[in-house]
């Protein structure tokens, strides 16, 4: 099924692209002039399925993978080494000093200990394993990430009914939402967890249907990502807070004060007003497919002129995703674009991190689906390149910061900014196409005196839409061009 999804996708970007709407030329500029993408060499016989990722304080870069070994990686010397094995599906580690991690595999989170210093791994505790396992192939668990007072946070897939439970379960088993496509059968499926310092894993917020996966910014908001399917028009990222509901009702019967009811037979209408909105939708085919890991741009320079920024993943694209919140009306929303690195990127873009020398270093996984296998490595070359910055809601359109100075002729030209607007659904099918597709025409144009930062005035705003801008050719004069020419912002409030 999954593999359908991803052949619609395509063929959704096929007609997209050929389409006369929204359409541009071709970039002028190279991604490849300004990054450079190495494939990683890994050891001879390694199914690099790479599931988690991260590095330790002595600068070792450390991978897990889906046949359940967890490898360090010297980037000085090119030597892996094996520090532990037998794990179930690891698809999430925490560092948390040279000889020790977290991992989070399908059965338990693992505290995982080296305790000779010799490399490799001689002590395995199971941290926590209070939550619910039916067998079915869906039920993986991403994690853990911690908050700044200690407290941990894991991500609990839903099952699927292309597939049963077995005969052998863990936790208590309710039949409730398995007439659904996603089911929660044990506890906390669609769940975000948090397990308190005291040891004990408490419910945190509901409404996930595969949540791959988590992690908190600066400020010490919670963000996931989830993936387009039932319940999802598209796919989206969410910023968590506790005790809320985000969408997918199958979970909901693990919530104390939910009635017994099939959660998939409430009114749509009702669900709809229970659920908190996300703060960014990927659209579906063309954007993103299945978005991975948000990591934040720590670097501080040492990566581009991105610095603090939230990137994602995604398995079906040769990209990253920049996202570009603030704040409206109380709740967090905004734009996302594409990050391009060049053609040497693969797709199946599962997990990253940043090194300690700034460089994005990317695992990649395809686990049967669309996708790719192995790990690389994204280094900025020191030359900035012409791309957004920010883009801002006013109360007449947007105002989009660019990283240059721009060519004021492009600027100006209203032809290089086309927008449409539209919506997605929120229903139990499966996905959704776009809704009440319109484009937007551009009223006027202003540029700022330094010439980074055009003010677009627009025929229209309506909330609870998705606006698209896909720029021409605009360009610095020196003839950098903008290459990251999809942007789209998540209307959720008006200013």
């Amino acid at each position: 099924m999954k593999i359908v999804k991803h052949i619609a996708a395509l063929l959704a970007l096929l007609l997209y692209s050929g389409a006369s709407e929204g359409q541009t030329n071709a970039p002028k500029d190279s991604a490849a002039n300004y990054y450079t993408v190495e494939n990683i060499p890994l050891p001879e016989g390694l199914i690099a399925e790479t599931g988690a990722i991260g590095f330790m304080p002595d600068g070792r870069f450390i991978a897990g993978f889906h046949r359940g070994e967890i490898m360090t990686y010297n980037p000085k010397t090119q030597k892996w080494k094996l520090f532990a094995e037998g794990l179930h599906d690891p698809l999430g580690i925490l560092v948390v000093k040279n000889h020790e991690i977290l991992i989070m595999q399908r059965p338990e989170l693992t505290r995982i200990k080296d305790t000779n210093g010799d490399g490799v791994a001689d002590e395995y505790q199971t941290v926590t394993d209070d939550f619910g396992m039916s067998g079915n192939y869906h039920e993986f668990a991403f994690g853990p990430v911690a908050d700044k007072q200690g407290n941990l946070y894991i991500a609990l897939n839903l099952a699927s009914n292309g597939a049963g439970i077995r005969p052998e379960i863990r936790g208590k088993y309710d039949s409730l939402s398995r007439p659904g496509r996603m089911y929660s059968c044990v506890p906390y499926r669609g769940w975000i967890m948090k397990l308190t310092k005291d040891g004990k894993l408490h419910p945190y917020a509901v409404g996930f249907r595969s949540p791959n996966t988590l992690g908190f910014d600066a400020q010490g908001r919670l963000f996931v990502t989830d993936n387009q399917g039932d319940w999802l028009g598209t796919s989206k990222l969410f910023h968590v807070e506790e005790g809320k509901f985000y969408g997918h009702p199958a979970g909901l019967i693990w919530k104390e004060d939910f009635p017994r009811v099939v959660p998939i037979k409430l009114p749509v209408a009702q669900l709809d007003s229970m659920r908190t909105k996300e703060s960014i939708q990927f659209p579906h085919g063309y954007f993103a497919n299945s978005p991975t890991q948000p990591v934040w741009d720590n670097t501080k320079g040492k990566f581009g002129p991105f610095a603090g920024q939230m990137m994602v993943g995604d398995m079906d694209h040769k990209y990253v995703m920049r996202t570009l919140l603030e704040e409206v009306g109380g709740d967090l929303q905004g734009a996302c674009i594409p990050m391009n690195f060049g053609s040497k990127m693969r797709i199946g873009n599962n997990r990253l991190v940043f090194a300690p020398d700034g460089s994005l270093w990317v695992g990649q996984n395809d686990h049967g689906w669309a996708g790719s296998r192995g790990i690389q490595r994204i280094s900025w070359k020191g030359k900035t390149h012409l791309d957004v910055m920010s883009m801002h809601l006013t109360k007449t359109g947007f105002d989009l910061t660019f990283t240059l100075p721009l060519n004021e002729e492009a600027a100006r030209n209203i032809a290089n900014y086309k927008f449409r607007r539209f919506y997605y659904e929120y229903h139990q099918a499966y996905g959704s196409k776009q809704f009440d597709v319109q484009e937007v025409p551009v009223k006027s144009i202003t540029l700022s005196p330094d010439r980074k930062k055009v003010s677009i005035e627009l025929t229209e705003l309506k909330p609870g839409y998705v606006y698209e801008l896909r720029t021409g050719d605009i360009k610095t004069d020196d003839d950098r061009y903008l290459f990251n020419n999809l942007i789209c912002y998540t209307l959720n409030k008006l200013l």
